[in-house]
């Protein structure tokens, strides 16, 4: 079913694909929560390196949707790759997130009183207990990527400053920055623009597009405007399930999203 790809490696040993081909693979995942079936049946296929945008009404699925591939939540049936060969549902969250899945939740959590880059360099200790945090000291390749994503999101002239000092819009384009710093494969970004500037949401949209390729980006978000902008290929989900997919244009143009969803979202 999914296409041939390249053998790579993830840093803990395990077989993962890379090239062409599907990296992220969710087939038939039903979750229930008292007999609410949040997920009904969904199957999802995102590329390696493609930016995918899903959309819905409230209560279609889109978080619990994350929480599975993350493993916050199991499903109650169902089957979830990364790659061809990483069965997600029998690893724990950090598992999965050492092997290159990161999650941007839609408020930003970064270290107010530390720096920008304090932040980022934080991002790369590989044992966050305390002790070994204090200890922990970057050598020239580590300086090199903090300077590289403060380039990348946009934050080079903040390097110093307070982390709690960033505008709101700032602040999400540090947490992107500090999923970044871990090499993800695969970033699920969970409403990025809410509560942003004009300009914010602008240079968000410019940060998530030069992001694809390298990553698969995924990103749930409510504004219509905002994935007008950035949108490659768009998922609309329905009641658990998914309901249409395609370019924007084929989305907007579909009766049944058009019934459910964007005749409500400002089409």
């Amino acid at each position: 079913m999914l296409e041939a790809a390249i053998p790579a490696t993830a840093d803990d040993g395990h077989a993962i694909d890379a090239g062409a081909g599907v990296i992220l693979y969710l087939e038939k995942i039903t979750v229930s929560f008292d007999g609410f079936r949040a997920l009904n049946e969904l199957s999802l296929y995102i590329e390696d390196g493609e930016l995918r945008c899903l959309i819905g009404p409230n209560g279609a699925g889109k978080t619990t949707l994350m929480d599975v591939v993350t493993g916050k939540t199991r499903p109650d049936s169902g089957q979830a790759f990364f790659g061809r060969r990483i069965d997600l549902l029998r690893l724990r969250e950090p598992e999965i997130a050492a092997l290159g899945i990161g999650r941007k939740f839609q408020k930003p959590t970064v270290f107010a009183d530390h720096t920008v880059e304090g932040n980022l360099e934080l991002a790369l200790v590989p044992d966050k207990r305390v002790w070994r945090t204090l200890k922990w000291r970057l050598d020239a390749e580590a300086r090199d990527r903090v300077a590289a994503t403060l380039a990348t999101i946009g934050l080079t002239a903040h390097a110093r400053r307070p982390a709690g000092a960033l505008s709101h819009g700032q602040k999400q384009w540090l947490e992107i920055g500090m999923l970044l710093m871990q090499n993800p494969r695969v970033l699920l970004v969970d409403e990025p623009v809410a509560g942003m500037t004009k300009q914010e949401t602008e240079a968000t949209a410019e940060l998530l597009c030069s992001l694809a390729g390298g990553h698969s980006v995924v990103v749930v978000e409510h504004d219509m405007e905002f994935v007008r902008s950035i949108a490659r290929k768009v998922t609309v989900l329905h009641e658990g399930a998914v309901l249409a997919e395609g370019s924007m244009a084929e989305i907007q143009n579909d009766p049944r999203v058009i019934e459910v969803y964007l005749g409500d979202a400002d089409a």
